[in-house]
């Protein structure tokens, strides 16, 4: 079909399309407003391999070498640490430290699934640890700058005191898990070093033995006296005093263009797969008075 055809179709179905538009914008603009909002609790960490002085250096004993230019990934501890944050455990620290079990059967119970379901006479279940550990995998954000090493840790909640609790907790936790590997792992090798040193004789062998036991011994006083082994706070754990989320007027700008441009594309599907209107015929409005008229006349 040649483009003048096209866009001729498509402005004879303008009316259609403005209405269809009308009504997609109210009924989109509708459901924004009424979705529920929450607040967005947010920190900005780094790894803290990164500063000279960082546990990870002084227990290498030397200059700690950065990855590939083009390797944006986590590495060494702070790896760890953001796998840490998403793990079961720290879910079932959350079950155990927060009231997030209540708060997701509330959630369950209050859903249209969870209505339909108690109205049928089968109420969904309360809230597990695999609700929760669904919920930190989905609400947890760890997005990485583009400019900078640093990563924003992101976490929403309609209860703002909760959300900034939860990231806080969640914060304090990957850098237990950490900061405990560390120490279990030079406990662990002092131990054998020592059962080692027991048993041998050789002068030759048992001084680079005490050396190598002196590093250990230090490995595990760093880790437990650094205050960050794995991610360096940039910016302290915050939130906003009004819901971030979802971004109303984003949504409602987006809708501003989507809809229409949708809209028009559907007119032009329509007219190229069943051709152009036609134009409804028009006539003058003193026509349906005189045809009467004229009718009369003929059968006179």
């Amino acid at each position: 079909m040649p483009l003048e055809l096209l866009l001729l179709g498509v402005w004879r179905l303008r009316w259609r399309v403005v209405s269809a538009s009308l009504a997609l914008l109210l009924l989109g603009a509708t459901l924004v407003m009424l979705w529920p909002r929450q607040y967005v609790a947010e920190a900005v960490v780094a790894p803290a391999e990164t500063t000279g002085l960082a546990a990870s250096t002084l227990i290498q004993g030397g200059l700690v070498m950065p990855g590939g230019l083009l390797d944006t990934r986590a590495g060494g501890n702070f790896a760890i640490y953001l796998a840490a944050l998403r793990s079961p455990e720290a879910a079932a620290m959350l079950a155990r430290e927060t009231d997030i079990l209540a708060e997701l059967t509330r959630q369950k119970r209050e859903g249209v699934t969870g209505r339909l379901r108690t109205l049928v006479g089968f109420p969904p279940s309360p809230a597990d640890l695999d609700d929760v550990d669904r919920w930190l995998d989905r609400n947890l954000g760890a997005t990485q700058s583009l400019a900078t090493i640093t990563t924003s840790l992101s976490i929403p909640h309609p209860d703002r005191a909760a959300a900034l609790d939860i990231l806080r907790r969640l914060h304090a936790f990957g850098e237990r898990q950490v900061r405990a590997s560390l120490d279990d792992l030079a406990r662990r090798r002092v131990a054998a070093l020592e059962a080692r040193l027991a048993t041998e004789r050789d002068i030759y062998l048992r001084t680079p033995m005490y050396e190598l036991l002196a590093q250990h011994q230090r490995a595990g006083v760093i880790a437990a006296a650094d205050e960050a082994v794995a991610a360096r706070l940039v910016s302290s754990p915050s939130v906003g005093l009004w819901p971030a989320l979802p971004n109303r007027p984003l949504l409602l700008m987006l809708l501003g263009v989507t809809v229409p441009l949708a809209c028009t594309l559907l007119a032009a599907c329509r007219v190229l797969l069943f051709g152009v209107p036609a134009v409804p015929e028009r006539r003058p409005a003193g026509a349906r008075l005189l045809r009467p008229a004229l009718a009369r006349k003929r059968e006179e």
